[in-house]
């Protein structure tokens, strides 16, 4: 498996992600190559993960097995037009994207009937705590399990059986970490006025937070059993929690997750 050759199209936050946690996970590096517009990231690529570095994404795909198209999604189409008339073996190749909102179909429509596995990651990838997922079409199983392993190391992996459920994970995962970061921001906010200084508070927030999260994943417990076992009848943190459900705290999450569902499906149709 560690003998195919892995073209990145992009070498931007999320491409450099996965490179890294292949790299670090032992896959050679001399079987990856990535190109970008520019010099400066490639040279950072090159000098920090030893891997193959290219201008031309011609001669990246030419020489990949596995091709990753990593750019921004308003590019895509232009880079997919190109490669396909340049260089029109590849669409025997696999395909694997990372850019948001665009369906298996609009790839077709540019490069034909290729086999190809859409993923959404989310941000905690770049620190090895990421959900990504997966959605497959045409791909043989051997194809399948060679993804899940370029993605391994950036966290957990999550398969799907139909597209649409990209759209969920965005919800979900995707769009989530920023939902977590609202939370600790207006958190930090009140430790301040409580009078902590802002890193004091900013740390003891992100601290607890990474803790309950801990908590979380050691335990066989559900989030509501977790949440009853902090929170005791008449005390602080049942004041607390109780105040967060007099004003809809369950309505706002899903009516917040359920908008980001809707701005998913809005942009998979203007992209």
């Amino acid at each position: 498996m560690n003998d195919n050759i892995v073209a990145f199209i992009g070498a931007g936050n999320m491409a450099r992600c996965v490179i890294a946690s292949m790299v670090q996970a032992g896959y050679p590096a001399q079987n990856i190559i990535a190109s970008n517009r520019t010099e400066p990231k490639l040279q950072a690529l090159a000098n920090d993960y030893g891997i193959q570095t290219t201008l031309d994404n011609i001669e990246a795909v030419t020489k990949a097995d596995v091709i990753v198209l990593a750019v921004k999604p308003q590019m895509m189409g232009d880079v997919c037009q190109t490669l396909i008339e340049r260089a029109p073996e590849i669409q025997e190749k696999l395909f694997v994207t990372v850019a948001a909102g665009l369906p298996v179909s609009r790839y077709e429509s540019w490069l034909g009937d290729i086999r190809m596995v859409r993923s959404m990651p989310n941000t905690p990838s770049l620190v090895g705590l990421g959900v990504t997922g997966l959605f497959p079409s045409r791909c043989s199983n051997y194809e399948k399990s060679f993804v899940d392993a370029m993605f391994k190391g950036t966290g957990m992996t999550v398969w799907l059986e139909q597209e649409h459920e990209i759209d969920h994970v965005i919800a979900v995962t995707g769009s989530s970490p920023a939902y977590f970061f609202y939370f600790m921001q207006s958190m930090q906010q009140v430790a301040e006025e409580l009078g902590f200084e802002p890193e004091q508070a900013k740390r003891m927030v992100a601290q607890t937070a990474m803790g309950a999260a801990k908590m979380a994943l050691d335990s066989d417990s559900s989030f509501a059993e977790l949440r009853a076992q902090v929170t005791s009848k008449g005390g602080t943190t049942h004041e607390a929690v109780t105040s967060f459900a007099d004003q809809g705290l369950e309505a706002m999450v899903a009516n917040a997750m359920q908008a980001a569902i809707t701005r998913a499906r809005e942009m998979a149709k203007t992209l």
